[in-house]
This record gives C-alpha cells, sequence and structure tokens, in this order.
C-alpha cells in the first residue's frame, strides 16, 4: 500500500488526493519504517536516500527538494557558471547545479558534517559529476574551531552550532574558515550563484564572506535559508546580516519555502522559483535572495 501510495503522489497526473495521503500516511510512515533506496528525482539525477531523514524522505516521495529553490537555480545557472553550496548536505543543489554550469562551470559544495560530506562525494560520483569539489569544512567570519550539535536523526541536516540544551544524537567538531578563504580566484570570480544554508549560522556566514562581495561577478545572486531565532541565540541579527548586503549594493527578495508534505504534490506552475521584493521586518524563518537587479519580482 505504501509503495502504490508513493508511487501515486510522486508519479501520477494531477494532484488530487496528494496532499492528504501525503501528509497523513506516507510521511510519516516512511519516517518511522525507513526505506533506502537508491531513486531518481524529477531532474534525473540519483540519490541513495534515507527515509528517516527528511530530506531524504522527500526525495523518495515527491522526486525534488525545495522545489522553489530547484526551479529558480534552473533558471539561473548557465553553462560555464560558478555555483557554490555553502551547506550541501548530500549533495541535491550540488548535484543540479553540476548538470546546468556544464563542463566548463564550476561548483564548490561545502559541507560541515563529515557524514553528509562523504554522501556528497558519493552522489557526485553515482551522477558522474566531475565538475564538483566537495569541501569538508564549516564557514564562518574567522577561524575558529566549532561544535556541531544533531537533536534528531529524522531531520539530519539540522546538524547546528545554535545552543541546544536538549538530549542530542550525535556532535562533531570541525574547523571554520572565512568563505573567501575555501575558494579560489577563479572561483570567486565565476560564481553566478552562492546558496547558503547553515541552521542559524548564516550571521557569521555573510559577515566572513563580505570582504569578497566587490569581486563577485555583476550579476551574481545569493541565496540565504535565514532563521532570526536562531541568529540571536549566537549573537547574530537578520539586521546586521541584511545591512551588510544592502552596503555591497544587493537587493532583498522573498523565495517561498514550505517543508510541509501536503505542500508539494502542488509545488508547480508559473510562480514556482519567483522571489519577489521582500518588504517589512523579517520576523520568521524564510529563503532570501540577493541581487544587485532592482526589481519587483524575480524570475
Amino acid at each position: 500500500m505504501v509503495t502504490l501510495g508513493s508511487r501515486y503522489v510522486r508519479g501520477a497526473p494531477g494532484t488530487v488526493g496528494k496532499a492528504a495521503l501525503a501528509a497523513r500516511l506516507l510521511n510519516q510512515h516512511l519516517r518511522d519504517h525507513p526505506r533506502r533506496r537508491v531513486v531518481q528525482v524529477r531532474s534525473g539525477d540519483r540519490f541513495a536516500v534515507d527515509t528517516r531523514d527528511l530530506i531524504q524522505r522527500y526525495l523518495y516521495l515527491f522526486g525534488v527538494w525545495e522545489p522553489h529553490l530547484t526551479a529558480w537555480l534552473r533558471r539561473r545557472l548557465r553553462p560555464g557558471d560558478g555555483f557554490v553550496d555553502v551547506g550541501a548536505n548530500i549533495g541535491v543543489f550540488s548535484v543540479l547545479a553540476s548538470r546546468l554550469v556544464g563542463d566548463a562551470g564550476r561548483v564548490v559544495a561545502i559541507e560541515a558534517s563529515p557524514a553528509f560530506h562523504r554522501r556528497l562525494v558519493q552522489h557526485g560520483r553515482l551522477n558522474a559529476c566531475g565538475n564538483i569539489r566537495a569541501v569538508n569544512a564549516a564557514v564562518s567570519d574567522g577561524r575558529k574551531t566549532l561544535t556541531f550539535v544533531l537533536a534528531s536523526s529524522h531531520n539530519m541536516g539540522a546538524n547546528s552550532i545554535v545552543p541546544y540544551d536538549g538530549p542530542a544524537e550525535s556532535t562533531f567538531e570541525i574547523e571554520a574558515r572565512p568563505l573567501p578563504e575555501l575558494l579560489d580566484p577563479a572561483e570567486i570570480a565565476s560564481a553566478r550563484v552562492i546558496k547558503i544554508d547553515v541552521e542559524g549560522a548564516e550571521g557569521g556566514v555573510v559577515r566572513g564572506l563580505a570582504p569578497m562581495l566587490g569581486a563577485l561577478r555583476p550579476d551574481a545572486e545569493i541565496s540565504v535559508e535565514v532563521a532570526p531565532e536562531r541568529m540571536a541565540r549566537l549573537g547574530d541579527s537578520i539586521g546586521e546580516l541584511l545591512a551588510v548586503m544592502r552596503d555591497a549594493g544587493f537587493h532583498v527578495y522573498r523565495l517561498a519555502n514550505d517543508y510541509t508534505p501536503g505542500s508539494y504534490p502542488s509545488a508547480r506552475g508559473g510562480t514556482l522559483g519567483v522571489a519577489v521584493r521582500s518588504r517589512g521586518p523579517v520576523a520568521g524563518e524564510c529563503d532570501l535572495i540577493f541581487s544587485r537587479v532592482d526589481a519587483e519580482t524575480l524570475r
């Protein structure tokens, strides 16, 4: 039944009943009764997944992770471009970018977790991505040793340096460096998109990134998943992050992002991956796009 339901949600035309089936049955069942498979996602790329984990479960069930960011990247990246993936996880966006930028392009995939770094390398090989340089390192505003904590294996991508008082499933320490120190000049100069997803540590990453913003190409854009509450627990603020980017000439846009399983079957159509100008305070977790383009929408 679960196999048939998953096939229906993922492959059948239309959306009738898919949201309810995914939200009320399949998502929890696949989390609590994990399957380990090599799956082919909508892009045609393949990933070895364990459905205990949120990202890998969604790849199995829907064939995509973060459909709006996926669609936005498809519109941005062209052959010969560069892509920098800070917080690459198991490599979903790095592998996608590898295809989009082609043999003449460059992908730098940076992941702090040694376990996820190994999976990232595995997925690069599985998809014959010869243009990915995988880096096992943390990114911050200076050279320091950081301790990462994973609260639950149900979301293994949530390794974070944000203080956590509850029981931890795992911890690890790793050296952090500012992003400019992890990239060579050609990688900086060719970067069309820099994606940052670091579970609350984005303040430090952006401070460390600031000195190289002027060296980026004029059309370079930066996507940052921000979590203001978690940033505050590290002594950072969303206001400071926005000021750094605005002072460098970037405008702020918001990109839709909904992690609920019921939202995925309907995440299609002309508005998919369209970023709109950000107005008012940034109060909750969301995806921001920073661009030198001054417009109401980024398509």
